[in-house]
């Protein structure tokens, strides 16, 4: 049976169980202290960033359909609802056309056990989410800053800055290839039943090739690559991770609603969104839900970043701006370019989750991907997906940056499929 992203992930769930001392501490709405009823903002407070309806564009209001569409079983998913709420964002030349929210950030206890209507928390446009692997794309625009710097090149070996970066056939493995997922590194790492963090870390720096896998040639998802490049960000800025992303993206932008470790910066707790609620790790609220990363100690290159819809469309309007943000400048425009354009043309794609796509990616994003971009999907249109049900999708034909937000992983990730709900939402915006 492959070994796909999900599999992965439901061993690491069940590893996690027996693993004491090394997951982040979990906050959980107190019984009574719930977040606000939906309905409940009063209509003179409008929640910033949310756009009137005689405004808004034709597409609003087959977006928030589909929002609460999801909400409640469907024919093609009649066990469960897709998600326990979400949050979609468009931003069209850097205005915002639609932010809203739909349904509860928390829903479920552990268990997973339903929870009582005035015990529920309702999701709003500033809740903030485990992002998953739209971590990556914060460390590749990392990278990317390094290669502006002259600290790395692309087309040099990892090994080159990583000695530990050891194993059979790894000497060829190129920096641009780990963004580009050619480097045939499997997508997980091994990092249970080891001492410590160093020792974790070591098996990921070791983590082998797949087997008969040739670097350069062949595009397989691997959350391994990442993990190697914040390593690198790490050695070459002089900075933990977390740090990085706060001194050299989120603090230049402005953007105060995103990093790794939520619960030490974010002051209202009722602004977080739950993920999964099984008894393996029991409700997760503000700890990061990939196991790898929380074994690692929530701060990852591939998955640990929180934040809210408005700062992740920042995120998409940096890159669609040519590297600036307000005016400032963050990323060339010329080594922003090569990362946005397809590098992986004519090569062959092996996902056994999604057998259907291709190769196509850029460097640290997929690019013309239908599978989640729907009928916005175009040879120039790029961004990404997170395991817990979120996406950045940018498409610079239309000068639009779209984010949805859910929370499907709540209670169980296997309860739906996120990218129904992508095209789904993506669809509605094409028309």
């Amino acid at each position: 049976m492959p070994f796909t992203r999900r599999a992965a992930l439901l061993t690491g769930l069940s590893a996690v169980a027996g693993s004491a001392g090394c997951a982040s501490p979990t906050w959980v709405t107190p019984s009574g202290a719930a977040g606000p009823a939906p309905g409940s903002t009063p209509a003179a407070r409008p929640v910033p960033g949310e756009v009137a309806e005689a405004l808004a564009p034709p597409y609003a209001a087959k977006v928030r359909g589909v929002l609460s569409k999801y909400l409640k079983a469907t024919p093609d998913n009649p066990k469960h609802p897709g998600y326990a709420g979400a949050v979609a964002l468009v931003q069209v030349d850097g205005k915002t056309t639609l932010h809203a929210a739909a349904g509860h950030a928390v829903r479920y206890k552990a268990g997973p056990v339903e929870l009582p209507a005035a015990q529920r928390v309702a999701m709003r446009t500033g809740s903030i989410f485990d992002l998953a692997s739209l971590t990556k794309v914060c460390t590749a625009l990392l990278v990317l800053q390094l290669v502006d710097q002259g600290k790395v090149e692309l087309d040099a070996p990892v090994r080159q800055y990583l000695p530990d970066f050891t194993g059979a056939g790894k000497g060829t493995v190129t920096v641009a290839q780990l963004l580009a997922h050619t480097s045939a590194l499997p997508v997980g790492a091994k990092v249970t039943g080891l001492p410590d963090n160093a020792a974790r870390w070591r098996a990921v720096m070791a983590t082998p090739l797949v087997k008969g896998g040739v670097p350069g040639t062949t595009f397989r998802y691997s959350s391994v690559g990442l993990m190697v490049l914040g390593r690198l960000v790490e050695k070459l800025t002089g900075k933990s991770l977390d740090k990085a992303v706060r001194d050299n993206l989120t603090t230049p932008m402005g953007l105060t609603d995103t990093g790794f470790l939520p619960l030490k910066w974010v002051k209202d707790k009722g602004r977080l969104v739950a993920t999964d609620a099984r008894t393996s790790r029991g409700l997760l609220r503000g700890t990061v839900h990939d196991d790898v990363a929380n074994h690692l100690g929530g701060v990852a290159g591939h998955a640990g970043i929180f934040g809210t819809a408005k700062d992740v469309a920042a995120i998409g309007q940096l890159m669609l701006d040519g590297g600036t943000y307000n005016g400032r400048r963050l990323l060339s425009a010329a080594v922003l370019k090569r990362a946005l354009t397809n590098v992986n043309q004519g090569k062959k794609a092996i996902d056994a989750d999604r057998p259907n796509r291709t190769a196509d990616h850029g460097l640290g994003v997929e690019m013309n991907q239908p599978w989640f971009m729907g009928k916005l999907a175009s040879a120039t249109s790029f961004g990404h997906t997170g395991f817990t049900g979120t996406s950045l999708l940018v498409v610079p034909a239309k000068r639009m940056v779209v984010v949805l937000l859910t929370n499907r992983a709540h209670p169980n990730w296997s309860w739906s499929n996120p990218d129904v709900h992508r095209v789904a939402v993506h669809n509605a915006i094409a028309g």
